[in-house]
């Protein structure tokens, strides 16, 4: 995070929307109306920890940190237990959208005490998405519940995933079909009980070609990273007892890959 990002987006896609730049932690506190309320949207991990005990510092009795990260579930059990010491509150809420989710709405599943809720409660209900009126943000429990939710959102992903490169594999290397036919296929599928984001945007991706007429998707290695939500979820599957094998399946296809 530089200065200059923050004057190129003042002065570029925030121009006139109230949006206002700071450039210190001590000019961006101060910015603030109390009881404050900052919403962390960093990596996972340490940066999340640095990132508070450089607010920390700064805050009045009563101000709001929310974690909006993939935070592992048990962090935010520690950080709100660390936090609340203190005399703070503290959410963490997974947030599911992406790039587009971050344009038009995203999914949102805030956990903490309902005390920290209420003073966010309008604000998340109006920037998540809507679906038939209804804003795609619930509060979720205490703790670390929002970033359970999340994680297991994200297993399920996985396997969601998985289950697509397993139909386009039997597709192609089975079934001998070109771009153009499992573009059709799944088109088609997106039409019915299976439609899905997922689902539509693989469509859309067999239609794509490089500059010399061959599907990009040969183009592309067949290598797949992960940030940790599925195996997460997998753990906490077998340390609870209960049977997800398709998501864990979907963690080793990844590993192997």
């Amino acid at each position: 995070r530089t200065i200059s990002k923050v004057d190129n987006l003042i002065n570029g896609r925030a121009k006139n929307k109230g949006v206002v730049g700071t450039k210190s932690i001590e000019e961006f506190i101060d910015a603030l109306s109390r009881p404050r309320k900052i919403i962390l949207l960093v990596k996972a991990g340490d940066p999340v920890d640095q990132f508070i005990d450089m607010l920390v510092p700064h805050l009045d009795k009563g101000d709001l940190i929310i974690d909006g990260g993939n935070s592992n579930y048990m962090d935010t059990i520690r950080r709100s237990e660390s936090i609340t010491e203190k005399g703070f509150l503290f959410i963490g809420t997974g947030v599911s959208g992406g790039e587009e989710g971050a344009l038009k709405g995203p999914a949102m599943m805030p956990g903490g005490s309902a005390e920290a809720y209420s003073l966010v409660e309008p604000i998340f209900t109006k920037i998540a998405a809507q679906v038939d009126g209804m804003p795609c943000c619930s509060y979720i429990g205490d703790d670390g519940a929002g970033h359970y939710v999340k994680m297991v959102h994200n297993g399920i992903e996985y396997g969601d995933m998985q289950l697509i490169c397993e139909a386009y594999a039997l597709m192609t290397q089975v079934l001998g079909m070109d771009a153009q036919e499992v573009h059709r296929a799944f088109d088609q599928w997106n039409q019915g009980e299976l439609g899905s984001y997922l689902i539509e945007i693989t469509a859309d991706i067999f239609t794509q070609f490089d500059q010399s007429g061959v599907p990009l998707v040969d183009q592309i290695l067949d290598q797949a990273g992960q940030k940790g939500t599925g195996k997460w979820t997998g753990i906490s599957a077998l340390t609870l007892g209960v049977s997800v094998p398709t998501i864990v399946e979907a963690v080793f296809a990844r590993c192997i890959s």
